[in-house]
């Protein structure tokens, strides 16, 4: 009897040593996959709402789409900036990265976010963190695939102090496929506000051409928070 509890005992320890050894499970906050939206719908996703900004000429050419095999929003824009917003709850400390996938049809011409006259962008994602009063004080950082700025720029917009961007990507280069995104938002709050995190409230979809007055296409896909481990968080 004591050799076989023995035996057991060894075994468990064994098998729970292999447990630990393994690569953590990924911690998944699902902001949007669009499964339960109605493929065709038009306008504002059901659980989106709008999200006024200055002058914007909102059209929400936006429709819920299969593309490639992938659910996604697709967005348009032609001399508009229509922007939509969902309230998430999510802990950054837990889960700081935001994954996201997009396939960028075209960028708009002659855009660059560094120059207030040209700061139009293709679809983009931004993470907002709402103060009062909320078109003064509400932070936001925005993650842009720009037409001219080069990728790893980092630039306050030239129209509200209130919208920081991390230009994640540049230029023609990897248009009409399917990318992969990953940014440690926690990292970046830290970064752009010097201080230590508060949770946002809401995730934030754009296209915007207004300046320009030129056109933009974008698939949004996959948007969740993870902590980065394990592979449930990937090629989605």
């Amino acid at each position: 009897m004591r050799a076989q509890s023995v035996l057991v005992l060894v075994t468990f320890l064994a098998y729970a040593a292999l447990a630990s050894s393994s690569t953590p499970e990924a911690e998944v906050s699902l902001v949007e996959d669009w499964v339960q939206q109605t493929i065709g719908a038009t306008g504002i996703p059901s659980g989106w709402n709008p999200y006024a900004t200055v002058g914007g000429r909102p059209a929400y050419d936006f429709t819920v789409a299969e593309e490639d095999g992938r659910r996604a929003l697709h967005l348009k824009s032609h001399d508009d900036h229509s922007t939509i917003a969902k309230k998430i709850r999510v802990d950054l400390r837990a889960t700081p990265i935001l994954e996201w996938t997009w396939k960028i049809v075209k960028l708009p011409a002659g855009a660059d976010i560094r120059k207030k006259e040209t700061s139009d962008l293709t679809g983009h994602i931004l993470v907002a963190w709402p103060r009062f009063p909320a078109l003064l004080r509400t932070r936001l950082i925005g993650y842009a695939w720009d037409t001219i700025a080069p990728a790893q720029t980092v630039e306050k917009s030239q129209k509200t102090g209130a919208v920081t961007f991390f230009v994640v990507r540049s230029g023609p280069r990897d248009l009409n496929r399917w990318v992969t995104e990953r940014r440690n938002v926690y990292g970046d709050h830290k970064k752009v506000f010097g201080e230590d995190h508060e949770n946002p409230q809401a995730v934030v979809v754009s296209i915007d051409t207004n300046d320009t007055h030129s056109g933009a296409e974008a698939f949004i896909g996959r948007i969740i928070f993870t902590n980065g481990s394990g592979e449930a968080a990937l090629n989605r």
